[in-house]
């Protein structure tokens, strides 16, 4: 039976004395009565120990679990010496994206203009010191495959470009005008309005006639008569390139440019530039969405953060990003989700020039902490078909690499990733899904 606190106090202040020498023992209690105590005192002071010393085992038997679940996360394993595969060379007419030969790293390849990539796009050093994939090759692609030649014409290759050989009767670069019954095409005929009187005056009893600029005299010399010039015929037959960038109008005696919708001609009356539908406020986007604008027109944009599910959920931070709430302590599957989720539009011109660095991600640490020692960068999703590759460019940045021509109009969509590693443990993850939006229009 345990002490009454009453009982602790006499025992106390009857031993205080004891010891002072102002009592006995037979004042306070007697002999037997304090023994009887001190033993009491003795198997409580025991009991007190074993309790605190099966505390000690509890806490060590927790440590030991959850230095194990630690030691199973990935790259925990600080001591294993990291595998590599063999080095990949770049095929002929080709290029490769990526240096690295480690574990889990991508190697990408892309062909030259004029040919098309046989075997894989993308391979992945596997844990064995292996490629996944196959080996790339770059094939010549066939500018006659097409068949580009109308109306029984021969297609023949040359370098970079193809010829067509017309039959009797046809003409033009793809054999598409016949030849006897299509006007000269450098000048208007049949038309009232590009026909125009000539000036003619007497000139030592001769008469001489003359045209005004942008029109040339046919007929015969009793019945002439000014017909206009087509300068946009007659510049694209010489070969000299475009003489407007989108678009030549011919009218009676001269030209002019003229651009798509959407499109305004610049001062040098030759060249197109898109109108920012956007930066002009000329958009219907409601209340609650973002203007993009795009080459010839604009988008209204709402995007949604991933749906929550379990522990995971998130909150939209701004009209084009979204962060994830607070994860539990023992969810590793929320850790192990994207921190970030950004949404980001890119209008392109079609035949943009390839490769042409489109997107950049990089880290930054907050003031007075350190950042991630490695990143990784990759593409997770979208519909781009192997048209882009990821590669790191410094340290601390990726950038998404446009590898395909692409042609418009066509909206494609790219989802990349970075991941953050500290001391070859995972730390977090930030996903950027790109919207590529391309334009009808190469300028």
């Amino acid at each position: 039976m345990a002490l009454s606190f009453r009982r602790r106090c006499l025992l106390l202040l009857c031993l205080t004395a004891i010891q002072s020498g102002h009592a006995s023992v037979q004042t306070c209690m007697d002999k037997h009565q304090v023994v009887g105590v001190l033993r009491q005192m003795e198997k409580f002071l025991k009991g007190q120990e074993i309790r605190f010393t099966e505390g000690l085992r509890i806490m060590k038997s927790k440590l030991a679990t959850l230095q194990n679940s630690v030691s199973k996360l990935p790259q925990a394993d600080q001591s294993a010496a990291p595998t590599t595969c063999p080095s990949l060379e770049a095929p002929a007419h080709g290029t490769k994206f990526g240096s690295k030969y480690f574990v889990g790293h991508e190697v990408h390849f892309a062909c030259s203009q004029g040919f098309h990539l046989v075997g894989s796009a993308t391979r992945v050093c596997r844990d064995n010191g292996t490629w996944t994939g196959i080996s790339a090759i770059c094939k010549d692609v066939s500018e006659c495959e097409s068949n580009p030649c109308q109306n029984g014409g021969t297609c023949v290759e040359g370098a970079n470009q193809y010829k067509c050989t017309c039959p009797q009767n046809w003409s033009g670069s793809h054999c598409q005008h016949q030849t006897q019954t299509a006007p000269p095409e450098w000048s208007v005929m049949n038309d009232p309005a590009f026909s125009r009187r000539p000036r003619c005056a007497q000139v030592n009893r001769a008469q001489h006639c003359s045209c005004d600029a942008g029109f040339h005299m046919s007929g015969t010399s009793d019945n002439s008569i000014c017909q206009d010039v087509n300068e946009c015929e007659v510049y694209r037959l010489d070969q000299g390139g475009k003489l407007c960038i989108h678009e030549c109008v011919n009218v009676p005696g001269s030209y002019h440019c003229s651009c798509p919708s959407d499109y305004k001609l610049l001062p040098d009356g030759r060249s197109c530039e898109d109108v920012d539908e956007c930066l002009s406020q000329q958009h219907n986007c409601s209340r609650g969405t973002t203007c993009i604008n795009m080459g010839g027109g604009f988008q209204c944009v709402n995007p949604e953060c991933p749906r929550s599910h379990g522990n995971i959920s998130y909150v939209k931070t701004s009209p084009l990003q979204c962060e994830r709430n607070p994860c539990p302590m023992d969810s590793r599957s929320c850790h192990l989700a994207p921190k970030t989720v950004s949404f980001h539009y890119l209008s392109l011109t079609s035949n943009l020039q390839t490769p042409a660095t489109l997107f950049r991600m990089a880290t930054a640490a907050a003031p007075g902490r350190s950042g991630p020692d490695s990143l990784r960068f990759g593409i997770v999703g979208g519909n781009s078909r192997g048209m882009f590759v990821m590669q790191r460019s410094d340290r601390q940045t990726g950038e998404l690499i446009l590898v395909q021509q692409l042609r418009g109009p066509q909206e494609i969509s790219v989802d990349v990733d970075m991941s953050e590693y500290s001391d070859r443990t995972f730390q977090a993850k930030h996903v950027a899904k790109v919207n590529v939006l391309v334009s009808p229009y190469n300028f």
